[in-house]
């Protein structure tokens, strides 16, 4: 997949003076647009939007800095539909606004071309399985929370604490198996999952088929399909935003799945007298064309 993965980003180059098709760039890289997407921002660290648009700002830096082109025909060239448009944008990237730059021989930022490989680290090995689910309920409460990447997210942490114990034990009693007890649930992100954008978080379970769920408490319904779990332990919250990005750089590349729409389940068990936590990481897939 990486190869296939190359070969979308040496089209964005070859395209960076024309409007982007991520259609395409997923046909290219032989995934679904949904995939394509998301797998760019776990390995990038940044949406396929702000990817291109930073390398048209890198290059049309260069074509500032050459003098040979005036300034609103380099905006036009890549896609400002105004002087001032293109000025703003290259000023939040550059520090200085083009005129500025032209003049005074500026110092400007570059974004580098990305390509993708895999680099094996180690022995160790990724634990999973394959489960085919059937259809079930998420129950629980939920919250609309900002993206957080790294370490405790604040946020999430209010929303559980706010929750309050009796809730909490209502919510564990309606569990089902397999994942049983407690799980975050995280579901409707951004197209791109860029840092600071929103999603739905739930602190819930998957429930019983037989479970009668009280008025005050919020269902997800999740259709039947297959599912990638992941298992890991060790510091937290780091071994498990580690294993997170595991998944998208290591396993995706190297294995015939792809991600699809739905939420994603997350079963965390502490390790008592320790910083240490136990962690199940249950993925939406499909199998790929390819596999």
């Amino acid at each position: 997949m990486l190869e296939h993965l190359n070969r979308a980003m040496e089209h964005i180059e070859r395209n960076l003076e024309q409007e982007i098709d991520v259609a395409e760039l997923a046909r290219i890289a032989m995934t679904s647009e949904y995939h394509f997407r998301r797998l760019f921002s776990m390995l990038a660290g940044m949406p396929l939007s702000e990817y291109v648009r930073r390398r048209r700002l890198t290059v049309a830096g260069a074509e500032v800095l050459d003098g040979g082109r005036t300034l609103l025909d380099i905006a036009v060239r890549y896609g400002y539909t105004s002087g001032e448009a293109f000025a703003r944008a290259f000023r939040a990237m550059h520090g200085v606004g083009p005129g500025e730059a032209r003049r005074d021989g500026a110092t400007l930022i570059s974004q580098p071309r990305m390509s993708f490989r895999l680099i094996v680290e180690g022995s160790s090995s990724m634990e999973y399985r394959i489960i085919e689910k059937p259809d079930f309920r998420i129950v629980g409460r939920k919250a609309r929370v900002p993206l957080i990447y790294q370490g405790v997210n604040p946020h999430i942490a209010d929303f559980i604490k706010g929750i309050g114990a009796e809730a909490v034990g209502r919510i564990t009693a309606l569990s089902a198996a397999d994942p049983k007890g407690i799980v975050s649930v995280s579901d409707d992100f951004s197209p791109n999952r860029e840092e600071g954008s929103e999603l739905d978080y739930w602190h819930a379970v998957v429930a019983r088929e037989d479970a009668v769920v009280p008025e005050d408490l919020e269902v997800l319904h999740v259709p039947a399909g297959t599912w990638a779990v992941f298992t890991n332990s060790g510091p937290f919250p780091q071994a498990l935003q580690e294993m997170w990005g595991e998944t998208y750089s290591q396993w995706f590349p190297s294995n015939p799945y792809e991600t699809r729409p739905g939420p994603e389940l997350l079963q965390t068990r502490f390790v008592p007298g320790t910083g240490d936590a136990e962690a199940e990481l249950w993925l939406p897939v499909a199998r790929t064309a390819r596999g």
